[in-house]
């Protein structure tokens, strides 16, 4: 085998390994992302960054935590980013569930998943109200 022929199969060797690596990785859930921990914050209905709470399927994305109301005085919350790879979802009231932009992940309200390409479910986060205050706690 001359060097011409050596160097050119020992590209296409390593370009096939190269795509390979690629593909199991992504097929294990990608770049995965984690869900911020330690939350304990407190939104006030009264604020008006806070509009969006006040209505049926009204969202907000905090501290990496999305907050959804889901009925009149009902509300969730769960990570704000897709556990595939980390792209912020969005939720989608007509459906009752997080949808992922990116390559159109569907999670439950609970968090779970419903369609990939996410494999791992959201973090859900606990949520209480008191009057017009809505706090989120891991």
């Amino acid at each position: 085998m001359n060097r011409k022929d050596f160097l050119k199969k020992s590209f296409i060797g390593l370009t096939v390994l190269t795509a390979a690596g690629g593909a199991s990785a992504c097929l294990n859930g990608c770049s995965s992302s984690t869900a911020p921990a330690d939350i304990d914050f407190t939104l006030d209905l009264n604020d008006s960054a806070n509009a969006a709470l006040r209505s049926v399927g009204g969202s907000r994305n905090v501290n990496g935590v999305i907050v959804v109301c889901s009925s009149n005085g009902s509300y969730i919350a769960v990570q704000s980013n897709c556990t595939h790879e980390g792209a912020t979802l969005s939720w989608q009231q007509t459906n009752k569930r997080f949808y992922c932009p990116e390559h159109g992940a569907t999670f439950a309200q609970t968090g779970s998943v419903l369609g990939g390409p996410a494999k791992s479910n959201l973090v859900s986060y606990n949520v209480t109200v008191n009057g017009t205050l809505i706090r989120v706690t891991s």
